[in-house]
Formats: structure tokens, sequence, C-alpha cells
């Protein structure tokens, strides 16, 4: 049975604003043998597969920096201290990306990003009946377009690599999911 690994040493490398490296030494619990790890510790974000009530997501297309590509994506962002729960983060990044807002939500999945290297945790909440009622509230470091696609366009979408990001990804098949459990 593999056994968590002994920590021995944290200690804070760097603070890039949306997330911290540190260093931890653990022991190997079948060597005994110390090794050394970075970590990235970064606040926990959440995504939001948004339905319309004529069964189309409602998405965003978005310049995403790590890759230099424009990425058709579900809204999301991060966990703001000022939010309550996950879910109100989610509605709220929502409302703000897109104007959209939904009559009915509930947290669908939670999933580790990345646990080889990062601490956080991304929730996917579900947002059923979302109607625009807002103008959009980007931040400065935004640039997006909403865009709304039929439930029935999303496999081939991600089949044929319109959509890529992971997180989008692994949101989108736990709602997959949930509509073959519901039948």
């Amino acid at each position: 049975m593999i056994q968590p690994w002994r920590q021995i040493t944290s200690k804070p490398l760097a603070d890039f604003r949306i997330f911290r490296v540190r260093s931890d030494e653990k022991v190997s619990p079948r060597t005994g043998q110390p090794h050394d790890f970075f970590i990235l510790d970064c606040v926990d974000w959440v995504n939001v597969v948004a339905l319309t009530p004529d069964d189309h997501v409602v998405m965003i297309e978005q310049f995403r920096h790590g890759t230099n590509t424009v990425e058709l994506e579900i809204p999301g962002g991060t966990i703001d201290r000022k939010d309550k729960s996950p879910m109100e983060a989610g509605l709220r990044e929502l409302r703000e990306e897109t104007g959209y807002e939904a009559e009915q939500a509930e947290i669908l999945a939670q999933i580790f990003p990345n646990p080889a290297i990062m601490r956080n945790t991304c929730f996917t909440v579900l947002a059923r009946n979302c109607r625009l009622k807002h103008p959009v509230e980007l931040d400065s470091g935004e640039d997006l377009l909403t865009r709304l696609v039929p439930v029935s366009e999303i496999p081939d979408l991600v089949k044929t690599g319109k959509i890529r990001h992971s997180l989008v990804v692994v949101a989108l098949y736990h709602f997959d999911l949930s509509q073959r459990r519901a039948g």
C-alpha cells in the first residue's frame, strides 16, 4: 500500500502574485531517502458550465498568454477571499465575464489541477437557465468574447481540438457524465 511521505522541511522560495513557490523536503517511506520537491501554492479555482434554457453552453473566447493562442473556454477564474463559497465565486465569474445569470446552480465536480506540483482545487459549477441580464465587467487584463454553443456540438469541439484547455475538457466531461446519469 502506498504511504504518505513524511515532510522534513518546507521553505518559501518566491511569491509571484498568482502563485507562490516553495521547496518541501520529504522522506520516501519505501527507501528512507530524502528528496526535494517544488510545490506551487495557488488559490482555488472555479469554472462554470452555464446552460441557457434553449440548451446552449455559455462559452468565452480569450487570449491565453502561456500558449499564445485564443482558446474557446467556459467562464471561470480564481476564488477570491470575498467569495463565501466556490458556487458564489463561479456565479460571480459567470456574471462578470459574460453578463449571464443563472436561476439554478450546483457544484458538479471538484478536481486537483495537477497534484504532482500544485496544491489547489478547481471546482466546476453547473449553472442552469442562464440568461443575459448584466453588462460584462472585465478586469483590465481580460479581453473576452461570449459565444453560445449548442450542447450537441461540444463533443465535436473537444474531439477536433477547438476546445483544448484541460480544465475545461474535464469540466465538460463531468457535465457529460451528469447528463448520462440523468438519462
